[in-house]
């Protein structure tokens, strides 16, 4: 490719020269092509691959040079000869004698950049290719990782690093490929070549380890190897990359989405590296936001636009706090050096007014920024504050116009917010019936007796939140700092709790800016049925049955608008068990509307992937908590591991938050710190209640009594400050009777647990996640994997590691879609469905199955042209219920079925209505004489397809000819013997018809006696013969044509110069279009059928392949006057009274030995199963794999 020139100091170094002019020099590396130039050029590729060296990546370039100077400019390089010699042309001819007309050197450089330079741009331009995606260096690389691993364009390379592979004890030098589906190794090394290629959802294990051999290394494993890389120049970017990469590749596992890249990237800044990509800096973006919307509770589609240094003042204490701002699309946000001083969030949809202050050496470039609840925040220190003011009020501006519009969709512009608010709530109040008030205020009863010393302690806890919000600031704009921390781990007030849920979770930010959201989809969900609906009318009553709120139906209805609208925001999740419970105790202190937004929260951000079929998210923070518990309570790990009680516990305790196992009042204040702090507190907890049992637990002898121990002890765990009347306990009233275990101060475990395990990080935990999370979706896709097995190996001929390594390539054509997209025009992420049974998650389509079928099918043609049309073939018959994709089973069904039972499945291919028949073909419970009955007759278009299909398969197979001569041989016999079965069927039509009418049949006999007679006429050729007619004598009546002549019942029918004598009808003959490549070497056949026009239309050129030609014998000439493309004549038909059997189809071909012999060769399951892996490079341990060379089975 043209690149922008560039100075060569040493134009000889390292290349040898290949072709030359006055001005220009096209050069080849050494150690490149054939040979590899000898010692030279071993020691050149070697320090190639070693050196990141441009010349590695472009084994070919052109120099330019004028004759008087020594310097030289790389103009252009290849990948090929074929494309650096298209350079070198277009250079000759287009530039060469114009250059001459220049008198100066300075000149001729000057046009010759311009005009490379000029090139670059109209070609960026012509394939709409932005300059800033990648720099040059980039697409060198792309170009050499595209052909040493035979990766399409698709696969989009993020970044590459130099390391060492350790093949064995022996380290490899080379260079780390990573790209959004692969990571790739390529070393040469003195003429050894490396090469690993390992798909990222291969993956169970990477991690980064230190030894004293390997100071920094990542280890890589997979189900069948693990790979080892040291030597890295930047390990921790390296290994962030990696992980980014697997977790993409999980989560496509997991959901099924796609990798889509983002294109509003900021462009390229000067002090960028040389090597970053676009797509890499699409996903240090993703990263950051990822962590910012963590830290701060925001939306999942908020994206960080930047980040700077600098401080806050802080009225509270009356300081300077040096920290953070983070800029994004809606959002301000601040948080301090030190981690718990102080956070700030501030909406966009808040501020009034952004300003630049007055600096001074005190407070050097301030920004004040003011709220609508008339605070004023002021930041300084901003090193960029006028770019940052600009950026600041470009979003504010999006965001103001955005308020306008929604306000102008509400119809009432000229109405203030709250008139607004009012009329679109009274609209829609008339339609959705919904809860306007938390649950509780409904159902608190408080006795209004004598003074209540608990009372007393709420009405203080109100006091101190409420003159919190008076120094600190009320609402989302609120200063977050310790004191707000140990309010809450005091517990929040009654009244205060849904608005301090919604305010921590960041709840409050979804529900303010999706005004109508709720009510909407209340309307849209009222009235629909389906899966999840069904399972949340069972779960209904089962949610919180002690509390008053909960039995009667006012309470029910609002838990099924809740549950039942997030079922149809979220389909993916819908319902899953235990979100009912969590759900009746956010509608006790939210509004419905709140308590909605708020389960969102909780399943979509605080809890990823809980709640869904697989509870994927609570599995994987099982692993976490065992990994805690192995760190911070040792001597008690290897006990609860030999006991299993750490699986048991953690399910239950993570999904309900504490809810379901411990008393209401109780749990309550885990969920105040839950929404705070987030999903730290349970593990701390967790691992606090454990280390609280730790002797009781030592000693117990089986998980029975390990579970009692652990209910006992959160049953008694109390609320003493609570207002609320003694709610029964579901899980108490299931413990033994035993003595009751002294009782646990809620407030005091909590705290308990801050002090013992506060030092729990959030991002530790992110980076357990991510170890685990691999690990729980690798066994998922393994226990996947063995129940389909184990479903469909009675079915099938195939041992249980053959279907293990089908599955695994079945999968993997799914996966490579889903990747690299199809040409078939479905949309492959839609044809993952986990809610299916697990033999009909992953479908395939046609376009997929070709890839296959050519692997693994053993009738599959060599000739590409000829595999299609039998495995479109294959594809109708497999898909039964016409959907146009087929499951695994159906896929194994046939394979199964095509692989022992060949020549039932080959009449089956030409079969009409063959869904009815596969299903009583593969009723194993009847007899196979049975079956053979059940099979209808192949009538005479079918047989012609059933022989086109027989040529295509043989072609170009060693036993070619014989093959030829053999299916000649049973196609005349076949031809035969159809014509005698008409003669039985007609006479049999004729007894019937003449016992119903017998006068009819009198008159009408000699007409029916007189008609046109078929002919069938198969013709043969081989080496050295002459042409041998064979000419099948027909039997019974005749028939007569429309205009009432005879035709003879022995005529001769020629092809090709031939017509008819007798009378003007025509006839015509299918001719294969092989027949024309070589006369000595194939065999053709010809179907002539002569008879009434009854059946013209059945026969549509759709019914023909590609390959195959009509011949017309008339007075058009040769072909018919439709030619390739056209109708046939309209004197041909089709004869509907011919039809053989299968028995006769079978018997015929046991009369030929050379057809019994390749069809009866043993496949060897093994060997294409090997091949078709390493052909998709699915689960290779080879390290040297070459994409594209198949191993074909003999």
């Amino acid at each position: 490719m043209w690149v922008h020139p560039e100075e060569v100091l040493q134009a000889g170094a390292l290349w040898i020269t290949e072709r030359a002019n006055p001005y220009f020099i096209l050069q080849k590396r050494k150690g490149h092509g054939d040979g590899r130039g000898g010692l030279a050029g071993l020691l050149v590729g070697t320090l190639d691959v070693v050196l990141d060296s441009s010349a590695r990546v472009a084994p070919y370039r052109i120099l330019y040079q004028t004759p008087d100077s020594l310097i030289y400019w790389i103009i252009a390089h290849g990948c090929s000869r074929k494309e650096i010699t298209e350079h070198w042309e277009w250079l000759e001819q287009n530039l060469l004698q114009t250059l001459s007309i220049f008198e100066n050197e300075n000149d001729i450089t000057t046009f010759v950049k311009g005009k490379v330079q000029g090139i670059i741009a109209e070609y960026n331009k012509n394939q709409d290719v932005k300059e800033d995606d990648d720099t040059d260096k980039f697409k060198e690389a792309i170009c050499t990782y595209r052909k040493l691993f035979g990766m399409p364009e698709e696969e989009k390379l993020v970044n590459y690093y130099s390391c060492s592979y350790w093949k064995g004890r022996v380290p490899r030098q080379g260079w780390l490929y990573l790209s959004i589906n692969h990571i790739c190794f390529y070393s040469y090394l003195l003429g050894k070549e490396a090469k690993l290629v390992i798909r990222w959802a291969d993956i169970t294990q990477l991690e980064k380890s230190t030894t004293l051999l390997l100071p920094d290394a990542v280890k890589v494993s997979t189900r069948v190897s693990e790979h080892v890389f040291s030597v890295f120049l930047n390990i921790n970017e390296t290994f962030k990359l990696m992980e980014q990469l697997a977790n993409i590749a999980m989560r496509q596992l997991l959901d099924n989405k796609g990798f889509e890249q983002d294109r509003s990237l900021p462009k390229l800044k000067r002090k960028t590296p040389k090597k970053v990509s676009a797509l890499k800096r699409d996903l240090d973006a993703r990263a950051k936001s990822e962590r910012y919307r963590a830290l701060f509770r925001l939306p999942k589609d908020e994206k960080l636009d930047g980040h700077t240094g600098c401080t806050l003042w802080t009225p509270f204490n009356k300081m300077h706090i040096l920290g953070q701002m983070f800029v994004s699309t809606n959002y301000i946000c601040f948080t301090s050096k030190e981690e718990t001083l102080c956070s700030l969030i501030i909406p966009l949809r808040e501020v009034t007014i952004v300003e630049k202050a007055d600096s001074s050496n005190f407070l050097p470039s301030p920004v004040s920024i003011s709220t609508k609840n008339r605070m004023t925040f002021l930041f300084a220190n901003l090193k960029d504050r006028d770019f940052l003011v600009q950026r600041i009020s470009d979003f504010l501006q999006q965001t103001t116009s955005k308020i306008y519009f929604e306000r102008e969709i509400t119809g009432s512009v000229n109405s203030s917010d709250d008139e607004v608010r009012a009329h679109l709530c009274h609209c829609i109040s008339r339609i959705v019936p919904t809860a306007t008030q938390a649950l509780m205020t409904m159902y608190r009863r408080r006795s209004p007796e004598e003074f209540n010393p608990k009372l007393a302690k709420e009405f203080l806890k109100e006091q101190a939140w409420k003159n919190h919000f008076t120094e600190y600031g009320q609402g989302v704009c609120m200063y977050r700092t310790e004191k707000t921390k140990d309010l809450v781990l005091k517990g929040i007030p009654e009244n205060m709790r849904g608005e301090l849920w919604l305010l921590f979770s960041g709840a409050i930010n979804e529900m303010a800016t999706h005004p109508g959201y709720y009510e909407d989809l209340v309307e849209k969900s009222m009235g629909k049925y389906n899966l999840a609906t069904e399972e949340i009318e069972r779960d209904l009553h089962r949610s919180l049955p002690e509390h008053p709120a909960f039995q009667n139906e006012m309470g029910i209805a609002a838990l099924r608008r809740v549950l039942t609208a997030y079922a149809f925001r979220n389909p993916n999740i819908g319902y899953c068990q235990a979100m009912n419970i969590v759900t009746s105790v956010l509608l006790l202190y939210a509004k419905e509307e709140e308590a909605f937004w708020l389960l969102v929260a909780l399943c979509e951000r605080m809890l990823p992937d809980y709640y869904n079929t697989r509870v994927v998210g609570a599995l994987v923070d099982q692993g976490v908590f065992e990994e805690l518990a192995r760190e911070y309570v040792p001597e008690l790990y290897d006990c609860m591991q030999d006991l299993g009680v750490i699986s048991t516990i953690s399910l239950s305790w993570f999904l309900t938050l504490f809810l379901s196992v411990m008393p209401f009042e109780s749990a309550v204040v885990v969920v105040d710190c839950f929404f705070y702090e987030g999903i730290k507190v349970i593990f701390q907890l967790a691992l606090s209640v454990l280390h609280a049992n730790i002797h009781q637990l030592l000693g117990a002898k089986d998980d029975g009594e390990a579970m009692t121990v652990l209910g006992r002890y959160l049953d008694s765990v109390t609320n003493k400050d609570s207002t609320l009347p003694p709610i029964p306990h579901l899980h108490s009233l299931l413990t033994d009777n035993g003595d009751p275990h002294p009782e646990v101060d809620i407030f005091k475990l909590v705290r308990s647990s801050y002090e013992k395990f506060g030092s729990i990080r959030a991002d530790v935990i992110e980076q357990m996640r991510f170890k685990q999370r691999l690990r729980v979706i690798q066994t998922i896709e393994d226990t996947t994997k063995r129940n389909v097995v184990r479903t469909i190996v009675t079915e099938t001929a195939f041992s249980i590691d053959e279907l293990e390594e089908l599955y695994v390539l079945f999968k993997a054509e799914h996966l490579t879609s889903c990747y690299w997209g199809g040409t078939g025009g479905s949309n492959p992420t839609e044809r993952h469905d986990p809610s299916l049974p697990y033999l009909e998650q992953y479908r395939i389509d046609l376009e997929q199955f070709r890839g296959l079928f050519s692997l693994l099918f053993p009738w599959a043609p060599v000739n590409g042209a000829h595999a299609d049309p039998l495995a479109l073939r294959f594809f109708r018959l497999l898909d039964h219920n016409g959907d146009s994709l087929i499951n695994f089973r159906e896929f194994i069904s046939g394979l199964s079925e095509y692989w022992w039972r060949w020549v039932r499945g080959l009449k089956k291919l030409h079969t009409p209505d063959y869904r009815h028949y596969l299903r009583l073909w593969n009723q194993g419970t009847k007899h196979k004489l049975d079956n053979m009955k059940d099979l209808p007759k192949l009538n005479q278009s079918q047989f012609i397809e059933l022989c086109k299909t027989l040529y295509n398969m043989f072609s170009e197979d060693a036993q070619e000819q014989e093959l030829y001569h053999a299916t000649a041989t049973v196609t005349s016999l076949l031809l035969e013997m159809g014509e005698v079965g008409k003669l039985f069927c007609h006479s049999k039509d004729q007894e019937e018809q003449d016992q119903d009418d017998p006068e009819e049949a009198k008159t009408s006999g000699p007409a029916r006696d007189g008609g046109t007679k078929p002919a069938v006429v198969f013709q043969q050729r081989g080496q050295g013969e002459g042409e041998k007619e064979s000419q099948a004598r027909p039997c019974g009546p005749a028939k007569r044509d429309g205009r009432g002549e005879q035709l003879s019942a022995m005529e001769d029918i020629k092809l090709e110069d031939s017509s008819p004598k007798d009378t003007g009808t025509s006839s015509s003959m299918l001719i294969s279009d092989d027949e024309t490549k070589d006369d000595t070497s194939m065999s053709s056949y010809s179907v002539l059928s002569g008879g009434s026009h009854e059946l013209d239309d059945k026969l549509h050129c759709e019914d023909i392949n590609d390959d195959t030609v009509l011949v017309r014998n008339g007075p058009h000439g040769e072909g018919g006057p439709h030619g390739r493309d056209g109708g046939l004549p309209h004197s041909t038909s089709i004869d509907k009274d011919w039809a053989i059997t299968f028995e006769q189809f079978l018997a015929s071909v046991l009369t030929e030995q050379a057809l019994v012999l390749y069809f009866e060769k043993p496949v060897e399951v093994a060997a294409r199963i090997t091949n078709a892996k390493n052909v998709r490079q699915v689960g290779l341990t080879d390290h040297q794999p070459s994409p594209g060379v198949a191993c074909h089975s003999p």
